[in-house]
């Protein structure tokens, strides 16, 4: 087959839904599959050395669900025919469309689709949307039924989406490297001192709920001294302003890593005794759950909807109340202060992520897509 992955999102910037592409894409290549990626640039010449990128449109950033996006949003994108010249001209079999209702380069492939199988596969959540209710008798409708296919990539996704547009969604979860996670590697010498470390992973955002760990730690930093918490992300300016407080506090023992590169990853997470994910909303997924999984460690998560759909409490980790410092730190120290615990969770994690490897998420992908050519259960048009 020749497939089409479309991504709204800045291919010049790594986020989840571009790695989720990258790595399927790999995978049906593997298969033995043409596929090609279709997606925005903010820096379109170097984007384009990648033979299999085409190119549309040019990103701005844009404040949504409590981050930043890079999308383009001129909006005659969509009524561009270019866009519908390249569709022709590629002759796809598949058009999958990665948040197909994103403006304006999902839109605008989803526009001038006509004779390919077209799917798309919704990775948001949050409790409401401003966009959908204004926008979907005017358009959306008529962009939505246009899709043969719908894949979520999780209940939270799928409960969100299904909210403004009632179907049938088929859940295909999001993958991790399994064996790049759980390979065996060492710890970080700086971290191998005899402290328990507490491991946090991903942007320092309000929605990511850093500010109750840190008030989680500096609770448990008093009944047990010899911890450590080890904070991996990009050093901006939210990043700076927690170092600041930091300071002021005269907390010990946090450690800003910074940006770490994907290969040097799996020893941070190999380093942590815990790991700790305190996002308090819009979370559709989990992946940095499935990463602490593969390196047979154990979480103290926020009880939200995303995460409730990967981890079960008492299983691979513990769910605790979000937004809630001392729920956190009684989760926290749980952990820290039974080592059998930690080990058994970790264990449980480890047997489970194996579901979530790419090669088993792109399997059930490439399934899908047949089922839907041959009109099976999904498929919209007759």
């Amino acid at each position: 087959m020749k497939i089409a992955l479309v991504s709204p999102y800045d291919y010049a910037y790594p986020g989840g839904v571009n790695t989720h592409i990258s790595h399927i894409k790999n995978n049906f290549i593997h298969m033995g599959h043409e596929v090609r990626i279709i997606a925005p640039s903010s820096k379109p010449d170097e984007t384009r050395k990648n033979g299999d990128i085409i190119v549309f449109g040019r990103p701005v950033p844009i404040r949504a669900s409590g981050s930043v996006v890079r999308s383009p949003v001129w909006p005659g994108l969509v009524f561009s025919d270019r866009v519908g010249q390249m569709l022709k001209r590629e002759k796809f079999d598949v058009i999958h469309i990665h948040e197909p209702l994103m403006p304006t380069l999902a839109t605008a492939v989803l526009h001038h689709s006509s004779q390919e199988l077209v799917v798309g596969t919704f990775h948001a959540y949050r409790h409401r949307s401003w966009g959908y209710p204004f926008w979907k008798p005017i358009i959306l409708n008529r962009w939505f039924n246009k899709l043969d296919g719908r894949i979520a990539v999780s209940n939270a996704a799928r409960e969100f989406v299904s909210k403004y547009f009632p179907a049938e969604y088929t859940i295909i979860p999001n993958g991790i490297d399994v064996e790049h996670f759980a390979a065996d590697v060492e710890p970080l010498p700086e971290f191998s001192d005899g402290k328990l470390n507490i491991l946090f992973v991903g942007r320092i955002e309000k929605r990511k709920g850093f500010k109750y760990l840190l008030g989680a730690y500096e609770i448990v930093k008093r009944k047990l001294p010899e911890c450590r918490l080890i904070v991996v992300g990009p050093r901006d300016r939210s990043c700076r302003k927690y170092q600041g407080i930091v300071e002021r506090r005269k907390l010990k023992d946090v450690v800003f890593a910074g940006y770490v590169s994907y290969e040097d990853l799996p020893r941070y997470y190999r380093s942590a005794d815990v790991f700790c994910s305190p996002a308090v909303d819009k979370e559709s997924f989990g992946v940095v759950l499935l990463e602490a999984m593969a390196s047979g460690k154990p979480t103290v998560a926020s009880n939200i909807t995303g995460y409730g759909g990967v981890i079960s409490h008492g299983s691979e980790g513990l769910l605790v109340k979000p937004a809630d410092k001392e729920a956190l730190a009684d989760g926290i120290f749980q952990l820290l202060n039974d080592e059998g615990l930690r080990q058994k969770l970790g264990n449980t994690g480890k047997a489970k992520v194996g579901n979530y490897s790419w090669e088993k998420v792109s399997r059930q992908v490439l399934d899908y897509y047949r089922e839907l050519q041959k009109g099976g259960p999904g498929a919209v048009r007759e």
